[in-house]
């Protein structure tokens, strides 16, 4: 009995220890090491861009107000947030709206076979002397107007530059859209989708904007919310994306849905291109 109790505080050492060794293997030094504070978060939300009829689709709305080296946006760890993202509009149609947590980006404007519809960016206007659409205050500018003769429809707006008027023979082109470096490369997101013309089409704005044509013209490229390009046709506008920037000393999110994950910079960068949740 009294070998017994001598060798009990060994045993119970080793089994200590043992435990020990594969908790922290279970949990290992770099979740010790993260914050557990509520972080804050920069966000880049765009929405999708307008189809082109005539004139060129406006481009979607782009919400920089978070974007990085702008205002922080507060969430709470451990709770859900919804992101969801406009998908390709519908061909000639206004793009849809993308939304994250309680912010949303405005679906660009369709461009018109008349005047263009207002949204995240106007669409061109599409008929002699039709105006373009408006845009979304801090997310996209207003459409151009079309030619006052057959000939030249307006350009889609864009994130940065509202569409050119049209003049001449030549489709106007779409506006400029929104430039960042958020997912760790520059990127521009929101163009403007360029006019039909009689001899030329406009071209599209930078940013996923497709550039018109004489008969047919380009659809936005997706996950840019660039606006489609006008053409006896009618075409989509590009995707939505929404981007989520946040320093890696935090406890990395977890998230849902259609989205990549990637360290940039000391920081953790989550890519939506379709809808979700992030949790952080």
């Amino acid at each position: 009995m009294k070998r017994v109790l001598k060798r009990l505080p060994r045993f119970v050492s080793a089994l200590l220890f043992t435990a020990s060794f594969s908790f922290a293997s279970a949990f290992p030094y770099s979740f010790w090491t993260k914050t557990t504070s509520t972080p804050t978060v920069h966000m880049l939300l765009v929405a999708a861009g307008g189809g082109g009829v005539y004139g060129g689709g406006g481009g979607g709305g782009v919400d920089r107000t978070y974007d990085v080296g702008g205002s922080n946006f507060s969430v709470a760890s451990g709770i859900p947030l919804t992101v969801t993202i406009g998908g390709t509009s519908t061909a000639g149609a206004s793009g849809a709206n993308s939304v994250f947590s309680s912010e949303t980006a405005t679906g660009g404007g369709a461009g018109g076979t008349a005047n263009g519809s207002s949204g995240g960016s106007g669409g061109g206007g599409g008929t002699i002397s039709s105006s373009g659409g408006s845009g979304t205050g801090g997310q996209g500018s207003s459409g151009g107007s079309a030619s006052g003769s057959v000939g030249s429809s307006g350009g889609g707006g864009g994130a940065t530059a509202v569409g050119a008027a049209g003049s001449g023979t030549v489709g106007a082109a779409g506006g400029a859209g929104y430039t960042s470096a958020i997912s760790g490369s520059s990127t521009t997101y929101g163009g403007g989708g360029g006019g039909i013309g009689s001899t030329a089409g406009g071209a599209g704005g930078s940013g996923g904007g497709g550039p018109g044509g004489t008969a047919g013209g380009t659809s936005g490229t997706t996950n840019t919310g660039g606006g489609g390009g006008g053409g006896t046709g009618t075409t989509t506008g590009g995707s939505g994306i929404c981007i989520i920037y946040y320093p890696n000393t935090y406890r990395l999110a977890t998230a849902t849905g259609t989205y990549s994950q990637s360290t940039s910079g000391g920081n953790y960068v989550f890519i939506f291109t379709g809808s979700g949740t992030f949790t952080p």
